[in-house]
């Protein structure tokens, strides 16, 4: 008969959750579909609202000046236009810089003053090619893939099927 005892415990222990219980959110859910008739578990006039009440207390207007993100590509030929390159960058707006017209002095002075005027401005820089370079603001993330990371992903795609 112990036996027997620890299998009944076992089972009650088992089905202790699955009790009738009036305080349960079942019952409270079974309050509420009191409400309109039921046959066959559906609902025969459900009734619907609409809360209208978060709809009036939104309070977002339209920018008439926003634009999104911009980007600007500038071929300066000479150190003077990097004032109107820092500009952009104040606006916000990405900046392609393409420094083929210019020498490579200049175009090293260049470089320096916008690397300075973008990490001034909490913005990001990276080299993209030959005398090609991207600026961005504090707005837009920069991320660039390298080339050591681009061959090991090649490599692990690119295996031959065994």
């Amino acid at each position: 008969m112990a036996v027997a005892d620890k299998f009944r415990t076992i089972i009650d222990f088992l089905t202790s959750g699955f009790e009738n219980r009036e305080d349960s959110i079942y019952g409270e859910m079974m309050e509420e579909a009191e409400d309109y008739p039921v046959q066959d578990n559906l609902a025969l006039n459900p009734s619907y609202s609409q809360n209208d009440q978060k709809s009036q207390n939104l309070k977002v207007v339209s920018h008439p000046n926003y634009r999104g993100y911009e980007v600007m590509v500038c071929e300066p030929r000479s150190y003077e236009d990097s004032i109107s390159i820092v500009k952009h960058l104040k606006d916000r707006k990405t900046v392609v810089l393409n420094l083929h017209l210019l020498d490579k002095e200049q175009a090293l002075r260049i470089v320096d003053f916008l690397c300075g005027a973008t990490h001034a401005l909490s913005g990001s820089q990276q080299k993209i090619g030959d005398s090609v370079f991207i600026f961005t603001p504090v707005n837009v993330a920069l991320s660039a893939e390298s080339q050591k990371s681009k061959f090991l992903r090649d490599a692990l795609w690119n295996q031959p099927q065994a």
